[in-house]
């Protein structure tokens, strides 16, 4: 597979066999010591260019795409070892990074909640709960959670059934903001929220939802006679609260929003963190990267103007490290690791067990993350490419890091690398009624 994948997309030079056609060459854009010290990172660097094989296979690398007519000045590339930066191209340049942005977002998000936060939504009712109704309204007080979906809603309406509750008379009534499926609007997360309480109502992808669950999970009976309103927070006078529903913790959500580049999860993490302006003097502060090379729009990605350097995105990846180390935990907790994970890495040739992060625009593919080496142990890298075909130039993102790891030597994840959330395995499942609490 290794052999049919060099060939394929050209990279069978790089190993010692020479194209049949001479393509042109360009030199790697390398940054001066005077320009790394006066970074002032915590991850000062060495520019000794210690791998000059290592070199050569990115140089051929930016030759291909030169002849397939991508312009190479539109190409970033950062690749680093240790503290060793072993091959760059445009390294300061900030260039659309489409869905790396999440990165910034979740470096923000460990900044601004412990790893081990989890976000509350509280359920209540106004009137009186007597025979089984709730003669009044109930009342929804929501805190940002972003993975409120429909597994989540039908073990809470579970929940109230076991609590006595089988219709409410009057409203779903949500206080502020509430979101539900991914779904920014109060109102239409109301109308979701009030269908996947009453199997009755259930859609197709309810079902489906459901039968994700365990099978013994009960389908929930409640309903609501009323319509979806919104007031505002401390307008409504409850009269009990009745559940208490938890969040996973912060870094299973982080791993859920980067498995599946979810845009929406993305925007709420910036939105509660204190918005684009903080996330990016937060990834700026944390790194010692220049804001200059930090220019984002959103928390998403969405959007050609949300722009990284290579440097800044290998930075954050390494800060994002740092942090997760100190709770044993690692990178592989909060991206998508190959082999393991698919969501955006399906279809993809990559080094077995990487971390990596997909970025897509139409005119934008990037990757970035780590993979296992025997010989350099882990190599951190961004790539950040611009050009009209977007699966030629996935396929040779994919050839280059075989070919590096080849150069390198495969090897496993170190111990510390070791993923320890597994998305969809205890405790990080959906629908876990534990983390439901009567009041």
């Amino acid at each position: 597979m290794l052999y049919k994948a060099l060939l394929a997309f050209g990279l069978l030079s790089l190993l010692g066999e020479q194209p049949k056609t001479v393509t042109p060459f360009y030199s790697i854009a390398w940054p001066s010591m005077d320009t790394v010290i006066s970074w002032q990172s915590p991850w000062l660097l060495s520019m000794n260019a210690p791998d000059p094989e290592a070199k050569d296979i990115v140089r051929n690398y930016l030759n291909i795409l030169a002849s397939q007519g991508f312009p190479v000045e539109e190409q970033g590339l950062w690749f680093q070892t240790g503290a060793t930066a072993i091959a760059v191209h445009q390294p300061y340049r900030p260039v659309s990074s489409a869905s790396l942005t999440k990165m910034a977002t979740t470096l923000a998000a460990l900044e601004t909640w412990p790893i081990t936060h989890r976000f509350e939504t509280l359920f209540g009712h106004t009137g009186t709960l007597e025979n089984g109704v709730i003669n009044g309204d109930l009342v929804v007080q929501w805190t940002g959670d972003p993975y409120f979906v429909w597994e989540e809603a039908i073990v809470l309406g579970n929940a109230l059934n076991q609590l006595g509750v089988q219709k409410v008379t009057g409203n779903l009534v949500i206080l502020g903001e509430f979101s539900m499926n991914f779904e920014p609007d109060s109102y239409r997360s109301g109308e979701l929220f009030i269908q996947a309480i009453d199997s009755g109502l259930w859609s197709n992808d309810a079902g489906y939802a459901y039968s994700q669950l365990s099978s013994e999970t009960p389908q929930p009976s409640l309903t609501i006679e009323g319509e979806v309103t919104v007031s505002a927070p401390n307008s409504v006078t409850v009269s009990q609260w009745l559940i208490r529903h938890q969040s996973l913790p912060l870094v299973p959500l982080l791993k859920a929003m980067n498995i599946y580049s979810n845009n929406e999860m993305a925007e709420q993490f910036a939105v509660a963190a204190g918005g684009i302006d903080t996330v990016m003097a937060k990834a700026a502060e944390r790194t010692g990267v220049p804001i200059a090379e930090i220019r984002l729009i959103n928390g998403s990605g969405l959007g050609v103007d949300n722009r990284l350097s290579p440097r800044a995105v290998v930075a954050i990846l390494l800060e994002i490290q740092r942090q997760l180390r100190t709770h044993n935990l690692s990178i592989s907790d909060v991206m998508p690791v190959f082999g393991q994970d698919e969501g955006t890495l399906v279809f993809r040739e990559l080094p077995n067990k990487a971390a990596l992060k997909t970025g897509t625009l139409n005119t934008v593919s990037s990757l970035a993350g780590y993979f296992p080496t025997r010989d350099r142990g882990p190599v951190w890298f961004s790539i950040q490419n611009w050009g009209g075909d977007l699966e030629l130039l996935r396929a040779q993102q994919d050839a280059l890091l075989l070919a590096l790891q080849q150069h390198w030597g495969q090897a496993p994840p170190p111990e510390t690398f070791q993923p320890k959330v597994i998305m969809g395995e205890w405790p990080y499942q959906l629908g876990d009624s534990d983390r439901n609490t009567a009041l």
